[in-house]
């Protein structure tokens, strides 16, 4: 489980890149790249990290499903993901 700091860090990183979306796009149609600079780092998409809804884990995320690979098996080995059945693992 990932820490709720993190979490919470990560909310905040989504609110600014919604804040300063239309102004980056205005930047970059201009090629201001000083304003750009200017603005702060969060406010780049980038910087929004994927994680899963159900653990919080960043690392192994799969974008399909919104989970982290090992929450997709352990969802997938109980028959809670529909249409997604063991093959082979």
């Amino acid at each position: 489980m990932a820490k709720k700091a993190w979490i919470e860090r990560n909310k905040r990183k989504m609110a600014t890149v919604q804040k300063y979306a239309a102004l980056r796009a205005e930047l970059k149609a201009k090629r201001d790249y000083v304003g750009l600079a200017k603005l702060p780092r969060d406010a780049s998409p980038v910087r929004v990290v994927n994680r899963c809804s159900i653990t919080g884990r960043r690392r192994g995320y799969i974008r399909k499903f919104g989970l982290s690979r090992l929450t997709f098996r352990e969802a997938a080995l109980n028959g809670l993901i529909p249409g997604v059945i063991k093959a082979s693992w």
